[in-house]
């Protein structure tokens, strides 16, 4: 059925997603297909969204919990059914979504006897909660619970350290990805140097994105990564050959701005890209998000357009400018103009 819906093309790459559905708010489902493609191609690309979906899309989760008078993690607290290490794992699994960079703060205060779920959560503005219903506690005696929470955005799963637990305040493995499982298959047909292949992604989500999201985001991503060498120059590489072996002799950062002022022509300022530009994670991952890839899209703003995006402060705008005016002696316009 699929093969006779994509044989009428044999050149333009097509797209399709023949399976959706909705398990539950914490699992979400669907299959893609992409063709026509040529032998070996889908293995290809196949592998490499894969790789790209389970580890490099970014999630929000609880990552630290802090409660006063609590001894230990593996502590009983009267009036309390759970322990405090099962709270703990109840407060790892609750899925959220947000766009926030860094840390925030979200708490837990209610009053027994009641069943606390995420819904009891108090969180900021930027974060929602995928499913409201998710168990945390059960207080079976009329006592005061109050929970301090740490949010944060971030790629892959951090672990949590045994020695990073001081005054009641406890680390939680947090499991930043969203997709929770990605399956690639193919379905080759044709006969000899005509065999083509159709390639079929399966994604199962934890219902902060939806698959075609996710599908959309890891997409995006393995094509940030690739970027840098279709700008790729000549004069940044150097090749020799010794002994049979090739060696690549990359260029410094500080040497290619330099060859950029003494060439007449110069470089195009969208071939320099911001990830060259020697910033923190934290402003690096903002300015991607305002769609700020190359200097000259950082260029064209202005320092005033910078301190309105979200979670951006004064010393963001000084690191930034400290760098520009490193490595072009040139600053940020205070008002925005174009080139």
């Amino acid at each position: 059925m699929v093969r006779e819906e994509v044989a009428g093309s044999t050149r333009t790459l097509q797209w399709k997603c023949v399976e959706s559905r909705i398990d539950s708010k914490r699992l979400y489902y669907g299959r893609f297909i992409l063709s026509p493609l040529r032998k070996g191609q889908a293995d290809t690309i196949g592998i490499a969204m894969r790789r790209t979906l389970i580890g490099e899309l970014e999630g929000t989760c609880i990552t630290r919990a802090k409660s006063d008078n609590v001894l230990h993690e593996y502590s009983t607290i009267i009036g309390i059914e759970e322990s405090v290490h099962e709270i703990l794992i109840n407060l790892k699994a609750i899925v959220l979504k947000s766009n926030l960079n860094g840390v925030r703060s979200a708490s837990i205060s209610v009053r027994g006897p009641k069943y606390i779920t995420a819904k009891d959560i108090i969180s900021p503005p930027s974060v929602e909660i995928v499913d409201m219903t998710q168990p945390i506690a059960t207080l079976t005696e009329p006592i005061d619970l109050c929970i301090e929470l740490q949010i944060k955005r971030d790629r892959g799963y951090c672990m949590k350290s045994t020695n990073d637990s001081n005054h009641g305040s406890y680390p939680i493995e947090a499991i930043f990805m969203p997709v929770r499982n990605a399956n690639h298959s193919i379905h080759s047909y044709g006969n000899g140097n005509e065999k083509q292949e159709i390639l079929f992604l399966e994604i199962w989500t934890n219902g902060s994105l939806t698959p075609k999201e996710a599908l959309y985001e890891a997409s995006r991503n393995l094509i940030d990564l690739l970027i840098p060498f279709l700008h790729a120059e000549e004069e940044d590489i150097n090749c020799e050959e010794n002994e049979n072996q090739l060696n690549l002799l990359p260029v410094s950062f500080q040497d290619r701005f330099t060859n950029i002022n003494q060439n007449k022509q110069g470089i195009s300022l969208t071939c320099i890209f911001i990830d060259q530009l020697e910033l923190s994670s934290r402003i690096y991952n903002s300015l991607k998000r305002s769609n700020i890839h190359t200097l000259l899209d950082l260029l064209s703003h202005s320092q005033e357009d910078l301190m309105k995006m979200e979670d951006f402060c004064i010393e963001d705008i000084k690191q930034i400018l400290v760098t520009l005016h490193k490595h072009f002696s040139n600053n940020l316009p205070k008002k925005k103009f174009s080139f």
